[in-house]
């Protein structure tokens, strides 16, 4: 199947890189430059590795989520907050509707070349708090997107019932280089290791037993 990989270059879209890589043909690896503090970091570890891969990478740039959107993830949002990323003020980092938003412009995107399917690297440790990483709400995405294009366009969704250790621990098999991704939502020139999505990334490499290749400012 000839497919579009949405790759923010974290570790969990980048793993889901390399199994589409194994397991499909991958047209495009594509990136969303949607105003959040951490885009500049992560985006250039998508491309990264696609080059690594050989696969064309694209940006797509959505400067009107950043200007019309409330999350503190975005730059013209508050402070990121720190704690466990299943605590409740993590709820300021939801960007409304994103991925519905992003899978629908992939989805035309990848009918333009000609794809048949997009992944999308959405897991199980997520639906606490992100409703659009739910998979109440990407079937019947993924079933929209397949009776508005005329390819029948399939969404693959191979994590959304994993949690991010059995990501971390498929990548590794998979020899992905871990330190050339990002997960960090404050963006800094290091991970700070205290919000929650450090806080994610630490438990994961953790509790998959995997040695972590990550810089932290927080001395993890």
């Amino acid at each position: 199947m000839k497919v579009v990989v949405l790759v923010s270059g974290g570790m969990d879209s980048v793993t889901a890189l390399y199994r589409a890589a194994k397991d499909h043909q991958v047209v495009v690896g594509l990136s969303f430059d949607y105003g959040a503090k951490h885009n500049h970091r992560e985006i250039p570890f998508a491309k990264w590795h696609c080059d690594q891969l050989g696969i064309e990478h694209q940006t797509v740039s959505l400067a009107f989520m950043d200007q019309l959107f409330q999350s503190d993830l975005l730059k013209s949002g508050g402070e990121i907050p720190e704690g466990h990323y299943e605590q409740e003020n993590m709820k300021q980092t939801v960007v409304p509707f994103r991925n519905g938003i992003m899978l629908s412009v992939a989805a035309g995107f990848a009918e333009s070349i000609e794809a048949n399917g997009l992944v999308i690297a959405a897991h199980s440790g997520d639906h606490a708090i992100y409703p659009d990483c739910r998979e109440d709400f990407l079937k019947p995405m993924a079933d929209a997107i397949s009776a508005g294009t005329y390819v029948d366009l399939e969404v693959l969704r191979p994590f959304v019932e994993m949690r991010k250790e059995d990501i971390a621990t498929e990548g590794a098999e998979l020899g992905v280089d871990f330190a050339q991704t990002w997960s960090c939502y404050k963006g800094g020139e290091v991970h700070c290791g205290k919000c929650g999505t450090c806080v994610e990334r630490i438990e994961a490499f953790d509790l998959a037993g995997i040695v972590d290749p990550t810089v932290y400012a927080s001395g993890e």
